[in-house]
């Protein structure tokens, strides 16, 4: 796998272990607590990275075949050579509404969570091969809600996203009402 591409993969699985090791030792209690009625427990934002990055990831190889057969992107692309980081502050809101198809409505225990987010690694490996020799700046489509993204900001993206919700993961766990573990 060509430098780069090994490197955006690299950065999205150590923040993946990051996100892993702030859901590690959560008790099934601690796992499902919401601050307030209209938020997510942990176990909720790990669902919705879950299906957001498999759905980033379905998207990326979508837009890698794509151009493989001739069709290039058309549209505008208002983020070219920008960094997600300067996007994501161009273009999120500080509490944004996720699309339904990354909205938490599977459940499940912690472990299973844990596990499933885990399942992704090879996934990603794989279009990390997918995209060998491609030029990342031409694998374009659109983000929800930033707009075009090339396949370097996606793999950025990804990344960025799962490191946004750490913090809200550690908001959740810091809340006063957050459950204790009984020893």
């Amino acid at each position: 796998m060509d430098g780069e591409i090994a490197g955006l993969i690299a950065n999205v699985e150590e923040a993946r272990g990051r996100v892993l090791r702030s859901i590690a030792d959560l008790s099934e209690a601690q796992a499902v607590f919401k601050s307030a009625p209209d938020s997510w427990s942990c176990l909720q934002v790990v669902e919705h990275l879950y299906l957001a990055e498999i759905s980033g990831i379905s998207k990326i190889w979508q837009a890698t075949a794509e151009l493989q057969s001739g069709k290039k992107w058309t549209g505008e692309t208002p983020h070219r050579g920008k960094a997600i980081e300067q996007i994501a502050a161009e273009t999120m809101k500080p509490k944004e509404v996720a699309p339904p198809i990354a909205t938490p409505h599977i459940g499940g225990l912690a472990d299973f969570w844990r596990s499933a987010f885990r399942s992704l690694t090879p996934v990603l490996a794989e279009l990390g091969r997918c995209l060998e020799g491609q030029p990342l700046e031409q694998i374009i489509f659109p983000h929800y809600l930033m707009g075009p993204l090339d396949g370097r900001q996606r793999l950025q993206f990804l990344r960025w996203h799962m490191d946004w919700h750490i913090q809200q993961i550690s908001r959740v766990k810091a809340h006063p009402s957050f459950p204790r573990r009984s020893d």
